[in-house]
Order: C-alpha cells, then structure tokens, then sequence
C-alpha cells in the first residue's frame, strides 16, 4: 500500500469521540461478558449432565461425614457400641472411597470443559478475526490482538479449567452444607444468617474493585505485547537508527506498568480473601460459642453441635474458596469482555442475503462508474472523485500518476477492502456490493509493492495462489517468474523455510516469489501494483518479459511509478488528485505534454528511469 491511504477506522462498535478504551471498559461492571460463553459450553452437553452428577455425588458422600460422627459421639464409645461404631468407620471408608472417584470425576469432565471451551473460543475469535474489514487492522495493532487471542482466552481457561471445578464444588458443598445446618439446628442457622449480609457485602465491594484492577492488569499486558511486536518487527530500522536503548526504555516502563496493575489486582484479592475469612471464621467461633452454651444446658447433644460446627465449617470453607475463585471469575470477565469486543465486531464489507455470481467463465472486464470515496478517518478529503473508466476484457491498463493521486485506492475498491460512498465498481456486469467478496476475489492475482510472505517453505508460499495446484505447476510458475533459479540453489529446494516474513530472502527474491504466486492463481484479471520495484535492472527485463506473458489474454491493471514499464501497455490512465487527467498511448501523452510528460521527462532526462515519486 502506498502513503496516499489514510488509516480508516476500526470496523464494528465505534468509540464515543474522547472517549478512551478505559472509559469505556468502566461502563461495564457486571459478569455479562460470561454469558457471551455459554453457547460454547452448551455444544457438551452430556459432558455438563456428567460433570453435573460427579458433583453431586462428591457433594453428598461429603455431607455424609458429618451424620456418622455424630452417631458415633451420641452412641459413646463403649464396648457394648463396638460394633455399631465399626460398622459406621466402614461405611466412612466407603464414603471416602466414593469421595475420590466423585472428584476425580468431577476434575477431569469440568477441566476437559474448560480446555475444549477455549480451543472453540480462539477458534471463534480467528474465524471473526479473518471476516473483519481491512480498516480494522490498520487501526488495531497486532499486538492487541494476539493479546486477546491468547492472554485472554488463557485467562479464560484459567478459569473455566480449575477454578471452575473448585467453584462449582464449594458452590453445591455450601448449598447442601446449609441445607444440613437447617435441618441439624434451626436456631443456630438462624444465627449464622444473620452474619450473611456481613459475608455478601465484602463480596459487592471488593469484587468491583478486583474487576477494574483486573482490566487494568490486562490492558497493560496487552499494550507490552503490542510494543513488543511493535519493536521486534522494526528491529532493523530501530537498531539502524540507533534506538535500542529507547525501545528498551519504553518496554520496560510498558511492562512495569503491567506490574503494578497485577500487583494492584493482586492487593485486591488478598484484601477480598481477609475480609471474606475473618467474617466467616467469626460468625463460625460466635455460634460455637452459643452451642456449646446449648449444650450445657441439656438443649441439645455434643453430637449435633459436631454435627452443626462441621456443616458450618463446610459452609465457611467453601465461603472462603468462592472468595478467592471470585477473582479468578473476575479476571475471566475482563477476559470475556475484551473477547467479546472482537466477536462483536461487525465488518464494513456486508454481504447481502443472496449474492450474485460472476458469469463463467469470467471475461475480467472491469467498470468504475462515478466512483467517490474517502478514506473513513478522512471523510472531508476525496481520495477519489467521481472516477468513471472501463477496462475491456483482455486489456492492458497502465495508471500513473504522483503519490496521493488515488492509484492504490483504485486496487483497494476493487479488492473489496472498502465500499465507496458513491458510484459503483462492476466485473463482468456484476455490481461488486451485490457480489460474494470472497467468492470474486478468487478470479483476482495480486502483486503488491509490498510482498507478503509467511515462514513456511519456498513452495508453501507460491502454492498459496492456488492450494489445489500440483508441483509441477508450482515450479512452472516459479520458473516464469524466474524464481526457480535461486529456488533450486537453496539448501532444501523448495522445501526450505523462508524465516519469518521470509526474512531469509532478498527484496527482488520475495517479489518473484510473489509473481511466481499470481502466475499460479491463473485469474482472469491481474492487479500489478509496482511489481517490479525490488528487481535490479537485469531481473526486472527478464520479469517483465514474464509479466508480458502472463498479461496475454487477461484483464490487467498496473499501477506505476517507473513509466519504463509501461510503455507498451494498450493504455494509460494520468492521475491526479482523484481524477483522470488524461489517457492515452505513452507516446501520444508524451507529445501532448501535460502532467505525464512532466513525469516523463523527470524520469528520462537523465538517460536511466528515476523513481516518479
């Protein structure tokens, strides 16, 4: 893409003008975010039925405890209740026994729903990431995103995997530890209801201010990641300006920020689990104190105050442990509440119900029709304005002009990455807004300035025009764009990796291999955007005698600065300022003068082509 492209805005829900993202996040307070999760939880059903049982059980056989103790501390320990008292030890065994398997059970279902929830998740998120307009990204940073894509739905399952099993454990041990209180010692119960609201109103307070510091925590993880990736990506450019000690600098005050965000969410729990266990072991120690009273007073036997004090013990101790989880679900909903952002991104590119389809087979004749259009951050300046042109089937189209003239905004909207306010862009006839993007795209090969390649092998890259074509076809295509020839002089041939970004390769080398790819897709319309840029003069004849051949009987569009290359197109469109200036035959706009012959000129003055720009 070149510098005359603003930087649109991000597709889907936009912020309030002054409004930052943490003004934003602090809108937001309750678990809704969670909710966002449950069609993910509710694909496994029967895991959940399965999981729903082992707690139960594990649950009940707990519960149990308490009744036999309590026989054995009515019955005595006599020698005449020998019996009785054994037998209840060995049904405790089995209790026990019953206990561990429940638990295991219990365990392994609730994190195996935790681990396949976040796979279906990040799964989902990708899948929303590769349906989001092209605006999207250039107003996000990569960073940010990965940062979601992996911390938080880690975090998620951080959550949803352990803590959940231990959540959902203390949840159906407090329910049934205080239906047995009640039904041991109404009065006593009736005491430890009183001391609830004293329970619960720590929970409300603290747990808003451990869900603010938690997105807090991963915001400021988020913004490192992003710096990072940021950094490591211009590490050429940072070290050849001499600026590794001011990106050390800004990363390390980026990731102390991060610290004292966790540190701060960190305070904020253990504050939440102090207030949670003295209140609880309190109201536990005030009714003891009160039993054993009772008990004393021949109101009720040393066995069912045991029996009340360890229900209650239960009740506090699984208290306690939802406390601490409470925080634990605190972070899952910042998590989810970020994940949620990006699922509910809606993309700037609609398709309609029932697109329509190109013709088959497609004969790549291209039509702007009053076309309008500014980029989104820039609505007031006109990157292109009222732009009618067609191009027939079969025709070589050249554009030039300076920077800023709109060439490159010509490929983006036909590309489909925006929509313009006005006009229509049409193949074949076909209105692209009435139009699959995706589906039409696949009759388009691109060659961009800016060559993309990814860290798999020479031939994955090339095969990436058309995943279906054989190896042959791969290194057919290669050789026309006389790519071959270093191919076949690497270590691995086309097996050897490229390095990330293909890193590993020269300029000129990644440019064939990027019209090695568009010469595999056989598309009936050619996007040539600067396409031989990064070739030294011998390689670019050599590519552009490739390029010829590969233009021959398809739809081609070139964008140019170096007008050497475009001599011998079957017209040139002149740009300026979003319009059609002139067109013609290179010669013909030479003779005539104006905006071309001043490039012209500029560029052969000198006898060898200059950069236009």
């Amino acid at each position: 893409m070149s510098a005359e492209q603003a930087k649109p805005s991000q597709s889907g829900a936009q912020p309030t003008p002054g409004e930052t993202d943490s003004d934003r996040r602090e809108k937001g307070r309750s678990l809704k975010p969670l909710l966002r999760l449950v069609p993910f939880i509710a694909r496994y059903k029967a895991r959940v039925f399965a999981a729903f049982v082992a707690l139960t059980v594990a649950a009940a056989v707990t519960l149990a405890v308490p009744v036999a103790l309590r026989r054995v501390i009515d019955f005595g320990f006599s020698g005449e209740n020998l019996k009785m008292i054994n037998l209840y030890f060995a049904v405790m065994i089995l209790v026990v026994a019953a206990l561990a398997i429940a638990s295991a059970m219990r365990f392994y279902l609730v994190t195996w729903l935790g681990e396949r929830v976040v796979v279906d998740l990040r799964t989902a998120v990708f899948d929303q990431l590769t349906k989001l307009s092209l605006s999207f990204y250039e107003t996000t940073r990569t960073g940010e995103i990965l940062s979601r894509l992996t911390a938080d739905t880690t975090q998620i399952k951080s959550a949803f995997g352990v803590s959940a099993s231990i959540a959902l454990r203390n949840l159906f041990l407090l329910v049934g530890a205080v239906t047995m209180m009640v039904l041991t010692s109404p009065k006593l119960s009736g005491l430890v209801l009183l001391a609830i609201p004293a329970i619960v109103l720590p929970l409300v307070l603290f747990g808003r201010w451990v869900r603010r510091f938690s997105r807090d925590a991963q915001d400021a993880l988020a913004e490192s990641a992003a710096m990072a990736s940021e950094n490591i990506y211009a590490m050429s450019t940072v070290q050849a300006f001499s600026q590794e000690s001011e990106a050390r600098r800004l990363f390390s005050g980026a990731t102390e920020k991060s610290f004292v965000a966790a540190r701060n969410r960190t305070m904020a729990r253990a504050v939440l689990t102090a207030a949670i266990i003295f209140v609880a072991s309190g109201s536990i120690v005030g009714v003891l104190w009160y039993g054993a009273q009772s008990v004393l007073g021949g109101e009720m036997t040393g066995g069912t105050l045991t029996q009340f004090v360890l229900y209650a013990t239960f009740a506090a101790g699984a208290m306690s442990a939802l406390s601490q989880v409470w925080g634990e679900v605190q972070l899952a909903a910042g998590a989810a509440e970020r994940l949620a952002e990006l699922l509910e991104t809606e993309p700037d590119i609609k398709i309609i119900e029932n697109p329509q389809h190109l013709a088959m087979p497609v004969r790549g004749e291209i039509a702007y029709d009053n076309v309008r259009f500014s980029y989104p951050t820039r609505p007031d300046a006109l990157a292109l304005n009222d732009m009618s042109f067609s191009v027939k089937p079969g025709e070589k189209v050249a554009i030039v002009g300076p920077s800023g003239a709109g060439k490159s905004t010509l490929f983006n909207l036909l590309l489909r990455f925006y929509d313009p306010q006005s006009g229509a862009i049409s193949i074949d006839g076909v209105d692209l807004a009435k139009a699959d993007p995706a589906d039409m795209r696949k009759h388009i090969a691109l060659v961009p300035q800016d060559t993309v390649i990814f860290s798999t092998s020479v031939g994955e890259n090339i095969h990436y025009g058309r995943p279906d074509a054989s190896e042959e076809e791969v290194r057919a295509a290669a050789k026309s764009a006389l790519a071959d020839e270093f191919i076949s002089k690497m270590p691995d041939g086309y097996e050897t990796r490229v390095g990330e970004r293909g890193m590993t390769l020269s300029g000129g080398q990644r440019q064939r291999i990027a019209i090695a790819r568009a010469i595999l897709r056989d598309a009936p319309v050619l996007l040539l955007d600067e396409a031989t840029s990064a070739l030294d003069a011998e390689s670019e004849v050599k590519v552009q005698t490739a390029l010829e051949h590969l233009m021959k009987g398809r739809t081609t569009l070139v964008v140019a600065h170096r007008l050497s290359t475009v001599r011998n197109v079957d017209r040139i469109l002149v740009m300026d300022a979003g319009k059609i200036v002139d067109q013609g035959r290179h010669s013909a706009l030479v003779k005539k003068g104006g905006l071309y012959a001043r490039l012209a000129k500029l560029q052969f003055m000198d006898g060898e082509p200059e950069a236009a720009e």
